[in-house]
């Protein structure tokens, strides 16, 4: 059960585990882009090519779809960055229904933990298997695997690594389940002691600069932001998309918000305490491009 490009990692590793895929379940086909021609979820594409049985409801309490569910007979159901599934879908398979999370478990819990993990700044972050159970992302953990962040990758960069780390940990997982051999570790036990960070979904306010803050917070945003949705300031009365930039110390004299250029390679804009410099940008209405083409188009 899964849509985006995220899963098919994991499906095509577990293909290649030689696990019986008996079907998949994913989104239904919608409009997408300007034209609003149909499109298929990055699942049904790879499962069509495949040869895949694919289960697309609507409502995942629907009769007809429980009844064709039921019938699959599967053993074992995996979700991977799909929607919140009902008791009695999760609940059908003999062995339960597990889930792969892009985050230590218990910390950032929620939709956005690749982007959350970065805007926070934290040292590292990883994929968990677990269980699942009522309360979203609560169920007892299976397996973790951690990776050490540089302090400098973009949420689209840390998407692709944990993919594939994801997949990796996936088929371990359901290699387990198949043998028996695995434990079961309550989150409130992982949790003990510790302050819990959590990972809402992403909001327009949120991506929305604020140059009083400090330049590692701003630069922590604009990574955990990228590609996708971006966070934005306002630059000529339009909305201005920064996709990566560098930061440097601040000269005296310059009030948060206000920027420098020598209108042909750099922009910096002064934060709290130092310079934010904007390397790959897009302005509403532009394509998104380097600063050097940027400046070149444009007068400031």
């Amino acid at each position: 059960m899964g849509t985006p490009q995220f899963a098919v990692a994991s499906l095509d590793a577990l293909i290649a585990a030689g696990c019986d895929i008996v079907a998949v379940v994913t989104a239904p086909d919608k409009p997408a882009g300007r034209g609003q021609k149909i499109s298929e979820s990055a699942v049904k594409q790879y499962a069509v090519e495949h040869g895949i049985k694919v289960l697309q409801p609507v409502k995942l309490k629907d009769p007809e779809f429980l009844e064709q569910l039921q019938a699959i007979k599967a053993d074992l159901q995996v979700v991977v960055a799909f929607r919140m599934l009902p008791e009695v879908v999760w609940n059908m398979p003999p062995k339960g229904t597990i889930n792969l999370h892009a985050s230590l478990l218990p910390q950032y819990r929620g939709a956005a933990p690749i982007n959350w993990v970065l805007i926070n700044g934290e040292k590292e972050s990883g994929v968990t298997t677990f269980f699942l159970k009522h309360e979203i992302d609560t169920g007892d953990v299976l397996f973790t695997e951690k990776v050490t962040l540089t302090g400098h990758e973009t949420a689209g960069e840390l998407h692709d690594r944990l993919m594939h780390k994801g997949a990796g940990l996936l088929v371990k997982t359901v290699k387990a389940i198949e043998s028996g051999r695995y434990h079961e570790h309550p989150q409130e036990q992982l949790a003990s002691g510790t302050q819990l960070q959590h990972a809402p979904k992403l909001t327009k306010e949120l991506a929305v600069i604020d140059w009083t803050q400090p330049v590692q917070k701003i630069y922590n945003l604009i990574r955990g932001l990228s590609p996708t949705p971006a966070a934005s300031t306002t630059l000529n009365g339009k909305n201005f998309k920064i996709y990566s930039a560098e930061y440097q110390d601040k000269e005296p004299g310059i009030q948060p918000g206000g920027f420098l250029t020598d209108n042909k390679t750099y922009l910096k804009f002064a934060a709290a305490d130092g310079f934010i410099c904007p390397l790959d940008v897009q302005l509403e209405g532009k394509k998104r491009m380097g600063i050097d083409e940027f400046l070149r188009g444009v007068k400031l």
